[in-house]
């Protein structure tokens, strides 16, 4: 493998001079970077990017830790973070924890042995001790962390979320709105900020319309098909039965469906359902659930700029807490209730 000596050789110039060309850093004449360049074409030199990493204590390298790659939110977040990194000259680094503290605390272990600049990390457990710590022990380090999506309390750290009340709670307003008053909510574990905060949105609605909150109807599980199917089973087996569905998450709303078809109920026509985050439209034939869309990508995007910003320098800054809103989308997943028919 050619040196940055031989480069030098080669192009008739001092290494110094064939750093600045590769790093792009100081005034270097056309004719002479065109030499440089060359020299290093004809040698296939490829930069020693570990040993400049120690003289300028950067890898140029942010880490993306979620919880669900197979989510398509998770994917279109994803997007936002590597098109900012990588129009700052940063690589990305992804990292799944399946919901998994413990494949999370291993996550940081390993980031920290590859001295990555920056973690944007979903917790695994937002309102547990184990993502509260993973933050301090990359603080302690001098990695910048930005926590993406949720919340986690008794840390100053920089975070970036959708507003996961106020689209719970228009979502539970919508149904509200059509008629339903036997409302299920399918939800999450009950150790994530989201899932509080989801659930606190589709109360709030409820006590504003003067109904009371049925814990009964309020499911909790994973953030999976596999959950939400579970879920709605057991809320179609209990008296009165729900008229509609709240889903907390897309993939929870996927389960649901599968679980009402095999009941031999139909969407909209015997139950409606509405539900927070939007899929794809590479998922489905047609839109055709009504959703609470977050702004993936512009999430994604801006905790990408706010790592970037602090590993450049501003440390002076207030920590920053960034609430994106949702957008209600009406699709037609969603209907009037019909007392006569529903016997609700």
């Amino acid at each position: 493998m050619a040196t940055i000596r031989e480069v030098a050789k080669r192009a008739g110039v001092a290494p110094i001079t064939v750093s600045r060309v590769l790093n792009n850093s100081g005034y270097v004449q056309a004719a002479t970077r065109a030499r440089v360049e060359e020299a290093a074409a004809e040698l296939n030199y490829v930069p020693n990017m570990l040993a400049h990493s120690f003289r300028s204590n950067r890898t140029h390298t942010l880490a993306l830790v979620v919880t669900d790659i197979t989510n398509p939110f998770w994917t279109t977040v994803a997007r936002g973070v590597e098109d900012v990194a990588n129009g700052q000259n940063f690589n990305v680094i992804f990292c799944n924890t399946d919901e998994n503290p413990a494949k999370q605390g291993q996550y940081v272990d390993m980031l920290l042995r590859r001295r990555v600049d920056g973690v944007l990390l979903v917790p695994a457990d937002s309102l547990g001790e184990e993502s509260r710590q993973a933050v301090e022990a990359l603080q302690a380090q001098q990695v910048k962390v930005v926590v993406l999506d949720r919340r986690i309390d008794g840390v100053a750290v920089d975070s970036v979320r959708g507003d996961s009340v106020g689209g719970a709670r228009q979502l539970t307003e919508h149904l509200l709105a059509l008629g339903h008053r036997v409302i299920g909510c399918l939800s999450g574990p009950t150790n994530l900020s989201v899932t509080v905060e989801r659930v606190s949105g589709y109360s709030q609605a409820l006590q504003a319309a003067g109904l009371a909150v049925d814990e009964r109807l309020i499911r909790y599980g994973a953030f999976t098909a596999e959950s939400g199917h579970t879920q709605t089973r057991e809320l179609l087996g209990q008296a009165p039965r729900p008229s509609a569905l709240f889903a907390a998450n897309n993939f929870l709303a996927i389960g649901a469906m599968r679980a009402l078809r095999e009941a031999g109920l139909r969407t909209p026509d015997d139950m409606s359902l509405a539900v927070f985050d939007d899929l794809p439209a590479s998922y489905v034939a047609e839109p055709f659930l009504t959703v609470a869309a977050q702004p993936a990508y512009e999430l994604g995007a801006a905790a990408a700029a706010l790592a970037l910003r602090r590993i450049r320098g501003a440390e002076e800054q207030p920590i920053v807490e960034l609430v994106l809103p949702t957008q209600l989308i009406v699709r037609v997943s969603t209907r009037l209730a019909i007392t006569a028919k529903n016997g609700y």
